[in-house]
């Protein structure tokens, strides 16, 4: 199990990421409203993810204190990304990730810090369904697919969690470091998925929040394309997390109904001689036990190669750790030349 850094909130240095694109309208909104008092040092960081607007030029008159920008527009996942290595750089103990749309009360960012701070939660995430009194008002059709999604990871993880699907969400220090992601389009499930299999705790923290953004989401452009990509992740992360299962479990589904389809006909042939008409079942029969066969050795090599996986990624940790102790040594050699 994971463990959170000792922390207090007079202590640590808090860094609100924004991932933003073409948000001028809100944005600035957004980061006068972020308090600015709930710990030693807030900044804000403001991750423009190709913007053809006043994004830029909005966030720094409202105080943003770091933006970078991405030359073109990359994906919400790749920006993400990007912005939890700029979050560590800037030295954050904790890392809060608000979208720039104004469908989240920055004010309720000292409550979702709270359960990191007090040592109960290496992620907390806001939860729009775990308090049916704050359900928001949105299309029937995106309270279903959220809850679809929730109920597919939580088969996936054994957990039991309302919203895996909300963008508003701290992580400690640790958690960050930890995180290896892939998806270019969306990161909110598959946060869930590297961080449960990792071993860290994740919180659900209910708040009230806007169910639809002012104009057109910058995600959802449609429901069943989202629908299409969310499972496609879903299903990527599954292959990797637990191979053995995945690829097994088929194999070996595969392999008993093509014996069992086999016995069956053996059977019939023991009592009257002849297998026809079902000649073509017997091909069958042949095709699904060498898949199942197939798939149950690729699945020895799958979970051999998940080891390996993981050792990548415990070194990807420790070498996140190693730069952040170099770049802080660095920075505190420069302030003592400057003196």
């Amino acid at each position: 199990m994971k463990m959170v850094t000792n922390l207090k909130t007079e202590e640590l240095h808090l860094v609100v990421l924004i991932p933003a694109y073409n948000e001028e309208k809100t944005i600035g909104n957004v980061i006068r409203s972020i308090p600015r008092d709930c710990a030693r040092k807030v900044e804000v960081l403001v991750l423009n993810d190709g913007s053809q607007d006043h994004t830029i030029h909005v966030a720094k008159e409202a105080g943003a204190d770091r933006i970078v920008s991405h030359n073109t527009n990359k994906g919400l996942g790749i920006t993400f990304r990007d912005g939890i290595d700029e979050a560590l750089k800037m030295g954050a103990d904790i890392i809060v990730n608000i979208d720039a749309d104004g469908q989240f009360n920055p004010l309720d960012i000292p409550r979702l810090i709270q359960p990191i701070v007090d040592h109960k939660a290496d992620m907390a995430t806001c939860s729009r369904f775990k308090d049916p009194r704050l359900t928001p008002k949105m299309p029937a059709i995106k309270i279903f697919g959220n809850k679809f999604f929730a109920r597919i990871l939580n088969l996936f993880l054994k957990k039991k969690y309302y919203d895996t699907q909300c963008g508003f969400r701290a992580y400690s220090k640790e958690a960050a470091l930890n995180l290896v992601l892939f998806g270019r389009f969306t990161y909110t499930q598959e946060v869930f998925i590297d961080l449960v299999k990792k071993g860290f705790r994740i919180i659900e923290v209910p708040c009230r929040v806007i169910g639809e953004r002012k104009g057109k989401s910058r995600v959802v452009k449609n429901v069943f394309s989202y629908g299409l990509k969310v499972s496609l992740i879903i299903l990527r992360s599954m292959r990797d997390y637990e191979p053995f299962k995945f690829f097994g479990l088929t194999g070996v589904f595969l392999f008993l109904l093509g014996s069992f389809s086999s016995f069956i006909l053996f059977i019939r042939w023991l009592l009257i001689g002849r297998i026809d008409p079902y000649l073509i079942v017997v091909y069958a029969n042949v095709f699904l036990i060498i898949i199942g066969v197939l798939l149950m050795i690729l699945a020895l090599i799958a979970d051999m190669l998940d080891r390996n996986r993981k050792l990548q990624e415990d070194v990807l940790c420790r070498l996140r750790k190693q730069e952040l102790v170099m770049n802080k040594q660095a920075a505190d050699l420069q302030h003592k030349q400057r003196k």
